[in-house]
């Protein structure tokens, strides 16, 4: 319970919100209503639009001194959510010996998985819950790969903190899990004088943010390094310490790692309660059963706000925003180089813009773009998403062939409204510890969240003893697309099956396949297959080599073909047999 000086500190807050939510041009015909319990600001009341939602959230997290803003105003014009996922079915009850456990991780995306990598090098039960069929299927899926440098959070935020520390880390943490990583580089492109005005003063926020190797070129020299870029640049920034990756290829491979050193994960295991006492956690309750825990980290996401709330006192609300992304063939991308991406005065107050950007793999992408959304499973790609991606990016670099994308798809960012990562223990429930708000620079902070959150369990009394034994080192099974011609024989002498070609347009053979079905978290859908290996990523996405995939996940799960899934329990590939035995 808050002390006097802070009751009359919080009453002086609210009085604050009020007014602005009162002075509001947007929002004033309205009857908001602020409250405020140790600096979180409840704002509550009825608008008419979603738009209206978000922005007397944001309004309410303006005001110096609040901490979080947990935004109960509801939108009449707006449906109740229709994709959101209600609580899953019961499903087949948890192993015995999981009654109990040290640390419980909630979420298995890059961060959960980054948590638990760094958990297993102690003497404790870990054990991750993960309510999707794999790893890596939210925001770590479907974000553009790229290793942030650093420059664009504001100095002195959590943000900015990690990204730089975890930018730093993360050439390390690639080696270690045999994960592709390249570090080419970042141009921020101005298009008109005032721009280019601007950018020493981003250098000097890069500085501030202990970004190394920051440059401000001018027009010249921009088209010199960067042919493709339009002429009509006026300048740029260059951060040298950018990066990508694949975001779902190193959330499997902390998973691997995490596993092969002692921590459970669970899979369809979705946490529907925490089990609270005496002010403090005590265990999870999930669709599988109960699991008592001395420590709890919510890594959860978009649903990081409905863990909080299973405290019984919210302590932040999640706001999703979608990013659509498209990408290219990679046989019309031409060599890979550096990312570029778009800096002006106009740009959107919550995103950085996004850029456009070789993958790991070769294919050119461009996205995200920025659209609020009130369902927190709504990732429908919009052709009017699409057609502002390519717009947008088509003018950075005109000359490429913006006639070749091959796919598009869309991620949801899990921001709060104070628009920073919340890494902090609860201050309403012990044991319980927050890691949410994780949007970009999320994928490159990972290493870093990974550091602070065991720094706040040393902090909160856990007692951390290292293992004897524990590997750090995980190794990628082989891929035959590329491999040289000795190489790719002697694979095949070791195993026929990587001659046999699954996927013609990346070169997947069916050992990559059965491997990916076989491994230390195994690929039980046509998509987490896909992550795994790339058969469905090419030029006919999938129309090749998707019915043989579900074959082999049949064969090697012990399935009829018909119970094969796309991405797990709903989402079905086949709705039966034909009268003459084939699929339909």
């Amino acid at each position: 319970m808050a002390t006097d000086p802070s009751r009359a500190a919080d009453e002086a807050l609210r009085l604050e919100v009020q007014a602005d939510l009162d002075a509001s041009p947007e929002l004033s015909r309205y009857r908001l209503r602020a409250a405020v319990d140790d600096g979180v600001v409840t704002v509550v009341g009825e608008v008419e639009t979603w738009d209206e939602v978000v922005a007397a959230g944001y309004l309410a997290a303006e005001r110096r001194g609040v901490r979080e803003v947990v935004n109960a105003i509801r939108a009449a014009r707006v449906p109740p959510p229709v994709l959101e996922a209600a609580w899953p079915a019961p499903g087949p009850p948890l192993p015995g010996w999981v009654a109990q456990a040290d640390v419980v991780v909630i979420g298995a995306g890059v961060i959960g998985a980054a948590i638990a990598r760094e958990l297993s090098r102690y003497r404790l039960t870990v054990v991750v819950l993960e309510r999707s069929s794999d790893v890596a299927c939210g925001a770590s899926k479907a974000n553009n790969g790229m290793v942030h440098p650093g420059i664009d959070p504001e100095p002195g935020s959590l943000k900015a903190i990690l990204n730089v520390r975890g930018n730093a880390l993360f050439e390390g943490v690639c080696r270690e899990l045999d994960v592709p990583f390249t570090r080419d580089g970042f141009y921020g492109l101005t298009l008109t004088p005032e721009d280019a005005a601007i950018l020493p003063l981003l250098k000097a926020r890069g500085d501030v943010n202990g970004v190394p190797g920051v440059e401000v070129l001018d027009r010249e020299e921009l088209l010199r390094r960067v042919p493709g870029a339009t002429p009509r640049a006026t300048g740029a920034f260059f951060c040298p310490t950018a990066g990508m990756t694949s975001p779902y290829k190193l959330t499997l491979a902390y998973a691997e790692n995490a596993v092969a050193n002692g921590v459970r994960l669970f899979l369809e295991t979705a946490v529907v309660g925490l089990d609270v006492e005496g002010g403090r956690v005590t265990g999870v309750r999930t669709n599988r059963g109960p699991i008592a825990a001395r420590w709890v980290i919510s890594a959860a996401g978009i649903y990081a706000d409905r863990v909080s709330a299973m405290t019984g006192h919210q302590e932040f609300t999640i706001h999703p925003r979608r990013g659509a992304l498209v990408i290219f063939d990679h046989q019309e991308s031409g060599p890979a180089g550096a990312s570029v991406g778009w800096f002006g005065l106009g740009m959107p107050k919550h995103s950085k813009g996004g850029g456009a950007m070789f993958t790991v793999d070769g294919n050119m992408e461009w996205g995200p773009d920025a659209e609020e959304v009130p369902d927190r499973e709504d990732t429908a790609v919009t052709t009017e998403a699409v057609g502002q991606v390519v717009d947008k990016f088509s003018g950075l670099l005109p000359e490429f062939p913006r006639n070749a994308v091959i796919a598009a798809f869309a991620g949801l960012r899990a921001a709060t409204y104070k628009e920073d990562f919340h890494i902090a223990p609860s201050r309403r429930a012990g044991g319980l510890i927050h890691v949410a708000g994780i949007q970009s620079p999320g994928l490159a902070s990972a290493p870093a969240v990974a550091e602070m959150v065991l720094d706040l369990l040393r902090a909160e009394g856990i007692l951390l003893i290292e293992r004897d034994g524990w590997q750090p080192r995980r190794t990628e099974p082989p891929h035959v697309a590329g491999l040289p011609q000795g190489a790719l024989a002697e694979l095949v002498e070791r195993d026929p099956a990587y001659g046999r070609i699954v996927c013609r347009c990346e070169t997947v053979s069916e050992a990559e396949v059965r491997a990916a079905i076989r491994g230390l978290v195994p690929a039980t859908t046509v998509d987490a297959v896909k992550r795994r290996t790339r058969a469905g990523m090419g030029r006919c996405q999938g129309g090749f080599c998707g019915p043989r995939v579900a074959a082999i996940l049949a064969e090697e799960l012990g399935r009829p073909t018909t119970a094969i899934t796309k991405e797990g329990p709903g989402s079905w590939l086949f709705a039966g047999r034909t009268r003459e035995g084939g699929l339909t």
